[in-house]
This record gives C-alpha cells, structure tokens and sequence, in this order.
C-alpha cells in the first residue's frame, strides 16, 4: 500500500500519522529513510512481509530528483509505505495516483485562510479561540503552521473560558510583521499612526529601507492603475482588474482596496511625494527618516 503525501511539511506530518494508524501502525515504529538515505538496496528489506503484523517505511522524497525506480517497487508491495514528497511534479503524482494514495495539503497562504486553518485547529484542541485572536496569530506566524499548534497547545494549558485576543497576545508575547499594503492603507485613510505602526515593524523585522521603498513604488504603480480602472469601472472587482493590468489576484486586491480612498488629483500628489521620497533617499537623507516622513505626507494630503 502506497501513501504519498505532497504540499506543507507540518500538514503532511499530521495526515501522515492518521492514516497509518488507520494500517494498524505507530508512526514512531515505523523506520524512516531520509533521501541521503534512499537507494533500491535500501528500501527493499523494509518491504518484506513481517511475522508480527504489517511492516512499513517511511520515505522522505524532498530534494530526490528520480526515484522513479523506487515508487514502482513500492506500489507493487503489500508494505504500508508511506511517501514524504512536498514539491512532488505532476509526473510523479500521477505515479503516485496510478499506484497508490496521493494526499495533496498544500499551504493556506492568504491571512484569512489561515486563521480559518487555526479556528480548526483550535476547535480540534477544543480550545474556544475567538475570531480576532486566530487572525492575529495568522498574521504573527503566517505559514508556520507548527508555531501556530504550538502557540493554541500553550493555550490549553493555560486558558480558562473564551480566549481571547489579549491573551493569545501575552501569551505569544511577538508582533505581527509589518504589511507595505497595509502601512499604504492606513496612510492614504489618513491614519497616521497606523502607517508608521506598520513602518516601524517592518524595519523592525530587518527590511531594507531602499528595498522597501522600491515595493511602495511598485505597490503604487498598480495603485494608481487600479485607480484609472475604477473611475471607468467602480465596481470593478480583483480577478476582473488582475486580468486586465496582467497582475496577480491577490496584489490587485489589496491595491484596488488603497485605490477605493483615492481619486485621479489626489494620486497624482502622492506619486509626486513616493518620486521626493526617492530622490531624497538616493541623494543620501536619513533612508527611515525620509520614509516615516512619506508616511505623514501621504496620511495628511
């Protein structure tokens, strides 16, 4: 019995125990190969019928460039062997398919999708997390899933009743990275604090200063074009817009939602100021002083 597992490390590891347990197996006992380890001479012996109930192995394909050889061997065994491959191509999942069990667990990658992964989580721990809160260890921790079932673990321990945003926040005792798109929200919503708040957390996490500009310029660019679509189209929404300026949903999303505060005059300004910006920058000025200013500019025109 072939089990092939592909997308998110943490994901995999959690399925991966759950369906060999369904095989009558402990994860813990079963040998896993790692693929400095993989070779045909290695894996045949843990394919052999055991006396003492169903035998297994585990095979950690990342970063194995053709194990076709192996897979084949594999998928004809009445061995439970169990496949880690998280960028597994398509050649190989169709393997995989044809011969086995594939188990596609990509990453959530958008804030909203993976505070929906943490309320799950949570409510599999039977943790009673309040909405806000997920969101906000969504935005901490963002991808590393692992961090994320640590943090709602620790909350077990400790937590009596609703938990809540304050306490998850002194619990983990971290802060959200900083988002460009949202430190240009804020800013162009007029609130101040909120951009330099976002500022701050950016530099904060090591970001380069010209680097970070150079993502304002671009972010700004798609702006002003979501800008222009909306004075022809206002109700335009982002798989419309993405197509037409040849963007990604996900950006133009986040630019069309800067775009709804700002009209043709007052885009123009801004642009004028994100050029001052640069060319201050460029001629030697204090690169953070130069940005938090920019930041006030674009909050008070």
């Amino acid at each position: 019995m072939l089990l092939a597992f592909s997308g998110h490390r943490f994901l995999i590891e959690d399925a991966l125990r759950r369906e060999v347990e369904k095989h009558g197996l402990n994860h813990r006992d079963i040998t896993r190969l790692s693929p400095e380890e993989i070779t045909l001479d290695a894996v045949l012996p843990h394919l052999q019928s055991s006396l003492f109930g169903p035998s297994g192995v585990i095979l950690d394909f990342e970063g194995i460039k053709n194990p076709k050889e192996v897979i084949e061997v594999c998928g004809k065994s009445d061995a439970v062997v169990v496949i880690i491959d998280p960028a597994a191509p398509a050649t190989r999942i169709k393997s995989y398919e044809k011969l086995g069990q594939h188990f596609p667990l990509p990453s959530p990658a958008k804030t909203g999708d993976i505070a929906g992964w943490t309320m799950a989580r949570a409510k599999l721990h039977k943790l009673p997390l309040e909405k806000d809160a997920a969101f906000w260890l969504a935005e901490v921790f963002q991808t590393d899933l692992a961090s994320i079932e640590s943090e709602l673990y620790k909350l077990t321990l400790i937590a009596e009743g609703k938990v809540g945003l304050d306490l998850v926040r002194r619990t983990v005792n971290l802060n959200p990275p900083g988002d460009s798109f949202q430190m240009l929200g804020a800013a162009t919503a007029g609130n101040t604090r909120a951009a330099l708040s976002q500022l701050d957390r950016l530099m904060a996490s090591g970001e380069d200063p010209f680097k970070l500009l150079g993502a304002v310029v671009w972010q700004y660019s798609l702006v002003a074009k979501c800008v222009a679509l909306r004075k022809e189209q206002p109700g335009i929404q982002e798989n419309e817009a993405a197509q037409k300026l040849g963007a990604k949903p996900f950006p133009t999303k986040k630019a069309l939602e800067v775009a709804r505060k700002l009209n043709e005059t007052k885009i123009r300004l801004h642009l004028e100021r994100i050029m001052e910006a640069d060319f201050a920058m460029k001629r030697g000025v204090d690169p953070s002083s130069t940005l938090e200013r920019l930041m006030v500019q674009l909050s008070l025109n």
